[in-house]
């Protein structure tokens, strides 16, 4: 009774909140892992992947494409991770404190690196919706803009919110409560 009353509440929330997210997030990953990795074997599906687009597209998402496989492996590999460091935060285990730090600084790293990737994606898709919108097509402008405007909201206050938590992860009492 003594060491839950030591325990901070701080922790044990992020712990837990971390734990039910990378928990599915595994599931999620696994099964999507089952279906790439025998899906993608099929001989007419590789054909459709390798096939060259009909827009140009960045180099970044062709990479992505092109290795999809091991992007998915990487997404389970991390939710993996992210469930064992959260399942040892929770039991206040040193190695888990610094690993979740590297987590929330890989997330934040993450997110600004997805608004790059989209923001040049969408530069692309942009140009071909604006050729069309000349030949009578729907002006998407306005689409683009609200979706650029929710992803900066989205990835900034994400970034926010796990530099907080790193911050928090590394102050002197948190870090005073893994040492006992």
């Amino acid at each position: 009774m003594i060491q839950a009353q030591q325990h901070s509440t701080f922790v044990t929330v992020v712990a837990w909140i971390f734990i039910v997210l990378s928990g599915f997030g595994t599931i999620i990953a696994f099964l999507q892992n089952i279906m790439v990795w025998t899906m993608f074997r099929n001989p007419e599906v590789g054909q459709a992947m390798q096939a060259p687009p009909q827009v140009s597209m960045p180099s970044a998402i062709t990479f992505m494409l092109n290795h999809f496989d091991l992007f998915v492996l990487a997404f389970l590999l991390i939710a993996v991770f992210t469930l064992t460091s959260s399942i040892g935060l929770l039991k206040r285990k040193n190695w888990a404190r610094l690993s979740f730090v590297g987590i929330m600084v890989l997330g934040i790293l993450w997110n600004l690196g997805g608004l790059v990737v989209q923001f040049s994606m969408f530069s692309s898709i942009q140009r071909e919706f604006s050729i069309e919108s000349m030949h009578d097509g729907q002006d998407m402008q306005i689409f683009f803009v609200g979706i650029a405007v929710v992803s900066v909201l989205f990835a900034v206050g994400s970034s926010v919110l796990f530099g907080w938590i790193a911050k928090r992860l590394t102050s002197s009492a948190v870090v005073a409560e893994f040492r006992r």
